[in-house]
């Protein structure tokens, strides 16, 4: 008896979204540890265009030297509880959930969200947020869950402190402006001048236009720096920086960025350092379900796609610098919606 088949968003080498097309593939089946999701939801990552391209090069050897090892990409997801496994006591079928998908075998990274269905273990998923969409659930784990650790774990952001945030109006930067505020912390947004109204809504004290005015010359400092731009030197962000203060940086804009930041030395006990997220944590999204419960934290979402539209939602996140997530809904059966 054949194995029963699924859709799903493939690329069997690297490229642009052009090379990924919607094919018939093998249904996955859970392991013990593991519950089979029909997948609602899913929300598109940088990471997954990194992933995509293999850029930088080095994450080809996670990835697939030649080409990748894993063909269905998508980290983040959300959906219902098909199959459990039987050391899977968490859930049971029918309950909706939602996650970042664990590094797997096959590459060592999260992958195989943008498909009609997906295994994941349990210990990754939490419940959806009460009175929460799928989409919105679908666009929070590996976003906001950066968000809180560089805030919350690694910055050890505390109550009436100042934060910076470069990069405001993006994915990760919509959630830590919430987030912070959240903290009750008095948050300044970097963003550009299309995006100032939008990261002011979201509840940021101050908004600072990059094209018209630098962060890092006008004279202000602040007990943590969150940069998810990552297009600062090292000697900005110490300007920039209280005594005692922390800069987190979420990924890199270049190699010698990268290394630039890990080799900075720790001067007037200002801190500075590449942010290394866990975005598999349990807790972590429990912890964000309560901000959404409560009305602290709202997914900002820019776009929708159908599965069938993968690659389009690919470019789109890519090219268009969208002002929230965007989100593929498996779903859905039109085209793009705003």
């Amino acid at each position: 008896m054949r194995n029963p088949k699924m859709k799903a968003a493939v690329y069997h080498q690297y490229g642009s979204p052009d090379v990924v097309a919607v094919v018939d593939v093998e249904k996955p089946s859970p392991k013990d540890e593991e519950v089979l999701i029909k997948v609602h939801a899913a929300s598109v990552n940088a990471y997954d265009l990194h992933l995509l391209r293999a850029k930088p090069f080095f994450t080809r050897f996670l990835s697939g030297l030649a080409k990748p090892r894993n063909a269905i990409l998508g980290a983040d997801i959300a959906g219902v509880v098909e199959v459990a496994g039987k050391s899977a006591p968490q859930w049971k079928p029918g309950d909706k959930v939602y996650g970042c998908l664990e590094s797997c075998g096959k590459g060592g990274l999260a992958t195989g969200g943008f498909a009609e269905y997906v295994c994941a273990k349990e210990s990754v998923l939490a419940p959806i947020p009460s009175g929460a969409a799928l989409e919105e659930a679908a666009a929070l784990p590996m976003a906001a869950v950066t968000a809180l650790q560089a805030l919350r774990d690694k910055g050890k952001l505390r109550h009436g402190q100042r934060v910076l945030i470069n990069g405001a109006s993006g994915g990760v930067g919509m959630f830590a402006v919430q987030i912070a505020k959240g903290l009750g912390t008095e948050v300044t947004g970097v963003c550009s001048t299309g995006s100032v109204e939008t990261v002011r809504s979201l509840g940021a004290d101050h908004v600072i236009d990059y094209t018209s005015e630098d962060f890092a010359k006008n004279g202000r400092q602040y007990d943590l720096i969150l940069d998810i731009a990552a297009n600062r030197s090292v000697k900005d962000y110490r300007r920039a920086l209280k005594p005692g203060g922390v800069c987190m940086v979420v990924g890199f804009s270049t190699i010698r960025h990268m290394l630039r930041v890990g080799l900075a030395a720790k001067r007037d006990g200002k801190k500075i350092a590449i942010l290394a997220a866990n975005n598999t944590r349990q807790k972590d999204l429990l912890f964000l379900n309560g901000l959404m419960e409560t009305g602290t934290l709202k997914p900002i979402i820019d776009s929708r796609y159908p599965l069938s539209k993968a690659a389009e939602a690919l470019w789109h996140a890519e090219t268009k610098h969208p002002r929230g997530k965007v989100i593929i809904g498996i779903g859905c059966v039109s085209g793009k919606q705003e």
